[in-house]
């Protein structure tokens, strides 16, 4: 069977101009495939999903071959507002209901190994990313505060999560250096981190460990078989299995999953870097903030001091034509105190989510096509354990994968082609909600 890849809407290799491309710490010049080739896996996409397959397979001794279209990290994997979140989009109580006691204590489990995976790589390979503790959610309504203080204290007792507390109305005031808040809760065991240069460090530990990355590689269809046969703008190659990391970028590659999920476009600007009177005000123990919206406000401070604030989405093709000020409106709103400052970077990126907001995992076929996709904006983590989870599947231990795999996920009505309206809709009546 033959899959064909629909080109994304940008068309360039390099990175997207971002404070993070001003600031990464490392450059990787990988040359395109050559050729014909033979590999034990290959994986199509260079982002966290890719990069962390590649790592572990090659780990493992496995032949990897690892295709990126542009350049490693150039996705959702080096843009993202760099939040190492605890659980899952859905909160546990939910996943109770929906999937039972046992299914999301091992869920919770394994969300707390993704972050610990995620630090452990950090040491191992000493990645040079501004790994920082600490995620506070603040609620943007007084009717959300009981809940939070209940999903606190359900945390602590059913989970024994002692590393979040709740907050008062002056607490998360002062935590976060703004009084639009009703309370909320501050994870202490969650962190944030500079996105791209993870990304870097990860694919710098894959090469490394013996996996083969090629940029610039555009995988124009793929053929199941024994083996399989991949091609691309520069080759061929043949692989006992696949893996399909692309995420947001998916495009039509795959019919059979390009529905599960929907790419949604984010946006992030940055400050200069701001006074150490100011940083004071504002985030006095440089924690990253993700707010209680649907339309998720979710900022931080960088290691050089900016204020870096992602807000605003949009579901179209194009990104709006002035994202400073797309991002901008939502930032005053918190901090009208910024009003003068200069904003020196303003960017967007490509994400997708799933109906139910949790990520799928699974396989295809009877020839051993992996994907993971869909991390709804809780990807640092879960797409970095994700690698990991696909590298023990196609070793044989699969029982932590295949959990993943259980979790329904119904395609998107009208699905790849008709999803796009009503998505729109529904987008448009929670960011209404939001403000009401």
């Amino acid at each position: 069977m033959a899959f064909k890849l629909t080109q994304d809407r940008s068309d360039t290799c390099d990175y997207p101009n971002s404070y993070y491309l001003a600031s990464k710490n490392r450059n990787l010049d990988l040359s395109p495939l050559d050729g014909s080739c033979r590999a034990d896996v290959c994986i199509i996409g260079g982002g966290y999903t890719g990069l962390s397959s590649a790592l572990h397979l090659a780990k493992r001794g496995y032949k990897v071959i690892l295709l990126e279209a542009r350049k490693v990290g150039w996705g959702a994997s080096g843009r993202n507002g760099g939040q190492l979140g605890s659980g899952h989009r859905k909160d546990q109580i939910e996943l109770e209901k929906s999937l039972g006691l046992d299914d999301a204590q091992r869920l919770w489990s394994l969300a707390q190994d993704a972050k610990a995976l995620v630090k452990a790589l950090i040491r191992e390979y000493r990645i040079e990313c501004d790994l920082k503790p600490g995620i506070a959610h603040p609620d943007h309504k007084p009717a959300y505060a009981s809940d939070t203080r209940a999903y606190v204290e359900h945390l602590q007792r059913y989970y024994q999560y002692e590393q979040i507390e709740y907050l008062e109305r002056d607490e998360m005031a002062t935590l976060v250096g703004s009084d639009n808040y009703y309370g909320g809760n501050i994870d202490y065991g969650a962190g944030h981190l500079h996105p791209l240069n993870y990304a870097l460090g990860l694919a710098h530990a894959a090469i490394q460990n013996g996996a083969t990355l090629h940029e610039h590689t555009v995988v124009e269809n793929y053929q199941e078989g024994k083996p399989n046969r991949i091609l691309t703008n520069h080759g061929t190659v043949e692989t006992d299995a696949i893996v399909l990391a692309c995420n947001g970028y998916l495009g039509r590659l795959d019919k059979r999953l390009s529905g599960k999920i929907m790419p949604i476009n984010n946006f992030i600007i940055a400050t200069e870097p701001l006074s150490e009177e100011r940083v004071n005000e504002i985030n006095p123990k440089d924690v990253a903030i993700a707010d209680s919206r649907f339309v998720v406000n979710y900022y931080r401070l960088s290691a050089d001091r900016r204020l870096l604030f992602g807000g605003g989405e949009n579901y179209r093709q194009n990104f709006p034509p002035d994202i400073k000020t797309f991002v901008c409106k939502p930032m005053l709103e918190i901090y009208p105190q910024l009003a003068d400052t200069p904003i020196e970077y303003a960017w967007g990126g490509t994400l997708a989510v799933t109906l139910n907001r949790m990520p799928h995992f699974g396989r295809l076929g009877k020839h051993n096509t992996y994907f993971a996709q869909g991390y709804s904006g809780h990807g640092v983590g879960l797409s970095t354990l994700a690698g990991k989870l696909i590298s023990e599947a196609i070793a044989g231990e699969a029982e932590n994968f295949d959990l993943f795999g259980k979790i329904p996920t119904r395609p998107f009505p009208g699905g790849a082609w008709l999803r796009w309206p009503a998505l729109v809709l529904g987008m448009s009546y929670y960011a209404l909600r939001d403000r009401l």
